[in-house]
């Protein structure tokens, strides 16, 4: 089940908000969300909710076992250690085998491991609430199934952003949504859903037109120009699905009380490639601060052990996304640039007109996305050459005039959607209304026309593709 799917939109969450909101004991709240948690998470391979299970259960035991022991070090070691070992199991046994096969012909045949849905999320999630009770940041949660609520909240639990412990606790205890904050959450869950149904899924339409993973052959013949308009559009899409997801989220979260934090914040503006990853998924890249990069050192122990850390933690970060040599690299290739700014381009940057650096920035980012898409070295060379005519596969050809000239205005305004422009001119009119108290109504209806205009037209978008998954649950 995806969010993006009639069947969420008008059925399952409908459901889930009005049996919660029918209950008023705060304990039978939590039971109607963790029963809905797991009925959703099930419904994508009931399997693997034995997982989900044993690890909110490892995690459980281990933090009570790190508060009370005298052992906290060694507690938090293994239990920290069996979580990372089941992941390592399920979505890096396959890469490692591989090589070691490469290098010595052994095994015969790798098995096929399939990726549990969500796993690479609330793992980390997981292993940030063990250490924060080993850190004293938290108290230990006693009641297994109140920890179970936050580790399968269905809400983030599929594909972020990843929630620390520390920031939902009390609300897991007590929450209350106020209306004005259930609107505000309809509202953002009705902007997400319009940019995944209607932009990440038009964009993806134009990337899967001219990247033709999968097929070496047809993708050395497409011409340089499909190449850059495919990854253009590709770069769209993984930023407008992945924020579309972390929006519903955030909006699921404020209709009964939750208050998530922001994942996104418009990274696409960024003068820097530093600025981008302060920008793009900061769920993730605060985790790999706090947990991986503070913990080694940080930048506390001189310049050489400095880039060393960011090494590790940016080879991690591209491991994270998924077992394959290109996400190493992306990780390499990212590390590299934030290096570069931080000891060598940083200060110029800042002293270059805003559109020398914006352009910087976001030539970086292209090519990044490049190492990002392909996952066959081989095609990801293909590609390369391609988008320089080095295939002898041409400039241009009708079929790249024909979607540039059809989708012309749809990627301005995916562009544009990009940007805070449309958020300001929202919130402008707002103001207007606001400003105007004669006319009250008028707010109020704005208020409720934008998030169900919004709501018609993905329905109508959905409705030729009841399936269409977001970007990050296979990561």
């Amino acid at each position: 089940m995806v969010f993006s799917s009639l069947f969420f939109v008008f059925f399952f969450l409908p459901l889930n908000l009005l049996v919660y909101h029918l209950v008023h004991d705060m304990k039978k709240k939590n039971i109607v969300m963790l029963c809905f948690s797991l009925v959703f998470y099930a419904w994508g391979g009931p399997k693997y909710l034995i997982l989900l299970l044993g690890m909110v259960g490892i995690s459980w035991l281990g933090a009570i076992f790190v508060y009370y022991t005298r052992r906290k070090k060694l507690v938090l070691t293994i239990t920290t250690g069996s979580m990372l070992a089941l992941i390592a199991y399920f979505k890096y046994a396959g890469f490692l085998l591989s090589g070691v096969q490469m290098i010595t012909g052994f095994p015969e045949s790798i098995p096929d491991i399939v990726l549990p849905i969500g796993i690479s999320f609330y793992t980390f999630q997981l292993i940030s609430y063990v250490t924060d009770v080993y850190r004293g940041d938290v108290m230990p949660q006693k009641n297994y199934w109140l920890l179970l609520l936050y580790g399968s909240l269905f809400h983030q639990c599929i594909a972020g952003p990843i929630v620390r412990y520390h920031d939902v606790s009390r609300e897991i205890r007590n929450r209350r949504a106020s209306l004005p904050e259930i609107g505000k959450g309809v509202k953002r869950f009705s902007v997400g859903l319009a940019k995944k149904a209607i932009l990440a899924n038009g964009c993806g339409v134009i990337a899967d037109t001219f990247l033709l993973t999968g097929d070496p052959a047809a993708l050395q013949t497409v011409p340089a120009l499909g190449i850059w308009l495919g990854m253009f559009a590709y770069m769209l899409q993984i930023y407008l699905d992945f924020s579309a997801y972390s929006d519903m989220a955030i909006g699921m979260g404020l209709m009964i009380g939750f208050h998530y934090k922001e994942n996104f914040n418009y990274p696409y503006i960024a003068d820097s490639v530093t600025e981008f990853w302060r920008r793009w998924h900061i769920s993730l890249s605060t985790f790999f601060r706090d947990y991986v990069y503070i913990p080694l050192g940080g930048n506390r122990r001189g310049t050489a052990r400095r880039i060393l850390n960011l090494l590790i933690v940016w080879s991690l970060t591209g491991l994270w996304h998924g077992a394959s040599w290109n996400f190493i690299f992306w990780g390499v290739y990212y590390f590299v640039f934030l290096v570069v700014e931080k000891y060598l381009l940083l200060g110029k940057l800042q002293e270059l007109p805003h559109y020398v650096s914006h352009i910087y920035t976001l030539v970086v980012v292209f090519f990044g996305w490049i190492l990002f898409k392909f996952e066959n070295l081989s095609e990801l060379g293909i590609a390369l050459k391609c988008m320089f005519g080095l295939n002898r596969n041409g400039f241009y050809n009708m079929s790249v005039g024909v979607t540039f000239k059809n989708y012309i205005f749809f990627l301005i305004f995916a562009v544009i959607a990009s940007t805070p422009f449309l958020k300001g001119i929202y919130l402008k009119i707002a103001y207007l209304f606001r400003a105007g108290n004669r006319t009250p109504y008028l707010l109020y209806a704005y208020e409720v026309v934008v998030p169900g205009g919004l709501l018609i037209l993905s329905a109508l978008a959905l409705v030729e593709n009841s399936y269409n998954p977001f970007l990050y649950f296979r990561f």
